[in-house]
């Protein structure tokens, strides 16, 4: 009797969730960005080593959502304390074209905290840091058209880059701690040649 009871309760309750479930965005509009926006990031650091630029950076209801965009230039082995660490934002590449080896893994050797003045940390996201290495990381050949997550917390370094790499960064930011970047401020940022930030 006491089953029958308790899934009764809670054959009732499934649709009182139903009715009080409400957007965690309300009223909000979506984001377009143009892949010819994207291609404007991209060239203007063409033949850099590295470059990373934030094309917007979104308040989507409870978290913010960033997009970046990132070229890297060729890259025959890392350089001291390249690992890079974010603790509350987490990572998603999307391969546009260019291909590299990336290794993650969330146990890092002689990880140092950046500073609060860090550019990564002020614009990109937020507190982190950089290690020597990755103790048992997984490597990832990485090339046109694959995804990977890296979770906040998690190490990782480029190992190895042929030619070059680029590719669209989208950053989760639970905490909502990256500065708000809109259309507006992508225009003068890019009018500007980045030299605002």
């Amino acid at each position: 009797m006491r089953k029958v009871f308790l899934f009764g309760a809670i054959v009732l309750a499934i649709p009182l969730f139903a009715q009080d479930s409400k957007p965690s965005c309300n009223q909000c509009q979506s984001t377009y960005i143009s892949g010819d926006e994207i291609q404007a990031y991209l060239k203007r650091v063409e033949g850099s080593a590295v470059a990373d630029q934030q094309v917007r950076a979104l308040d989507i209801g409870k978290i913010n959502v960033d997009i970046g965009v990132v070229y890297r230039g060729k890259l025959t082995a890392p350089t001291p304390q390249s690992v890079a660490e974010h603790d509350l934002v987490s990572e998603v590449y999307h391969i546009i074209d260019g291909s590299a080896t990336l290794m993650t893994g969330p146990d890092i050797v002689d990880l140092k905290k950046r500073s609060n003045d860090d550019r990564a940390v002020r614009l990109l996201n937020g507190p982190g840091g950089n290690g020597a290495s990755i103790r048992n990381g997984v490597s990832h050949q990485l090339k046109a058209g694959d995804v990977v997550v890296i979770p906040a917390g998690t190490g990782h370094l480029f190992t190895s880059i042929p030619d070059h790499i680029r590719y669209i960064m989208v950053r989760i930011d639970p905490d909502k701690i990256t500065p708000h970047k809109d259309e507006a401020a992508s225009k003068v940022d890019l009018a500007s040649g980045g030299k605002g930030n």
